[in-house]
């Protein structure tokens, strides 16, 4: 290789050597603590509102058991997800096993949803034969599981902007929460009206809850593993910066994607005019490039390839 093609090869790709620490730490480990207190307050209710369905006779309160073994699965999942994802880079997993935790809550959405469907035909079935409940003691079951849902969700608050996993595991326990009020709700109406189908009708409410934000989970999480550009950040409007810098001509093979939630990454070839370069130096123009995306990327992992006008001309399969 001639000495004029290393260097602009060999300082462009100098500046992307944080990948060995960035994924070390993901989003969601940094909340490890929280999603722990999370699933053993989950799991307790968990067991009372399973015990509690059996002595009312009350499939509102099993159908927020069923939200709840889901919900425990999948905190279960996020903490695994979160261990497995802090396990260092190796030469063949180059990014660790950040993405554990995408997959994770994907597979979390597809529980969630079996559920759903399961709350729903079972609900519709009652609905036809109702059946009678103890009104007073599935009160007593369904505000032990609305004060332990809110516990939960004080601990997640903090986690959920942060972290996919833990903003998965926000949405179940918050529509859990709204479960238990459903509960609570079904069987004030009864013991005032004796209406017996109120169980099924809250049954049924608990399992719209599941659905829509269940397919929004799903549908973040397909996007991270199809490589959408992360959320929030505006390609047109990263390639305007990028073109805007004194000394640049053009831009090709710009890439952004989200390796996990919290580590966007970016890579892109920059056509440099040679007098720019001569005069400030491959330094000063890759620290002007990460300076410039600095408030949307982790300037650890954009990878800039600086090249001198015409050299995109010997790059094979170039695409714009």
């Amino acid at each position: 290789m001639g000495a004029g093609s290393g260097h602009h090869h060999g300082h462009g790709h100098g500046h992307s050597h944080g990948h060995q620490h960035g994924t070390a730490t993901t989003a969601g480990g940094a909340h490890r603590g929280r999603l722990r207190i999370a699933l053993t307050i989950t799991l307790l209710v968990l067991a009372t509102e399973v015990a509690g369905s059996l002595v009312t006779g009350s499939l509102a309160l099993l159908a927020d058991a069923g939200h709840m073994a889901t919900d425990a699965a999948g905190l279960a999942m996020a903490l695994l997800a979160v261990h497995v994802a802090a396990r260092p880079p190796s030469e063949r997993r180059t990014f660790g096993y950040a993405r554990a935790e995408i997959l994770a809550a994907g597979l979390n959405a597809l529980l969630l949803l079996a559920v759903g469907v399961f709350i729903f035909y079972e609900g519709v079935r009652r609905l036809i034969t109702p059946h009678g409940i103890d009104g007073g003691a599935t009160i007593v079951f369904g505000v032990i599981g609305l004060v332990a849902n809110s516990v939960s969700l004080a601990v997640l608050m903090a986690g959920q902007k942060e972290s996919l996993n833990v903003r998965a595991a926000f949405l179940e326990v918050m529509a859990d929460a709204f479960g238990s009020l459903a509960v609570v709700a079904a069987a004030v109406v009864y013991l005032l009206t004796g209406w017996r189908q109120a169980d099924a009708v809250a049954s049924l409410l608990i399992g719209v809850l599941i659905v829509p934000r269940t397919w929004q989970l799903m549908r973040e999480a397909l996007d991270v593993l199809l490589e959408a550009a992360p959320r929030g950040v505006d390609m047109r409007q990263v390639r305007r910066h990028i073109e805007g810098l004194a000394g640049v001509e053009g831009l090709h093979d710009l890439h952004a994607w989200t390796i996990t939630s919290g580590l966007p990454v970016l890579s892109a070839h920059v056509v440099v005019s040679q007098d720019v370069l001569d005069a400030v130096g491959y330094e000063k123009m890759l620290h002007d490039l990460q300076g410039c995306l600095g408030t949307h990327f982790d300037v650890a992992h954009c990878t800039f390839q600086l090249e001198p006008a015409g050299h995109a001309a010997h790059e094979p399969g170039m695409c714009r």
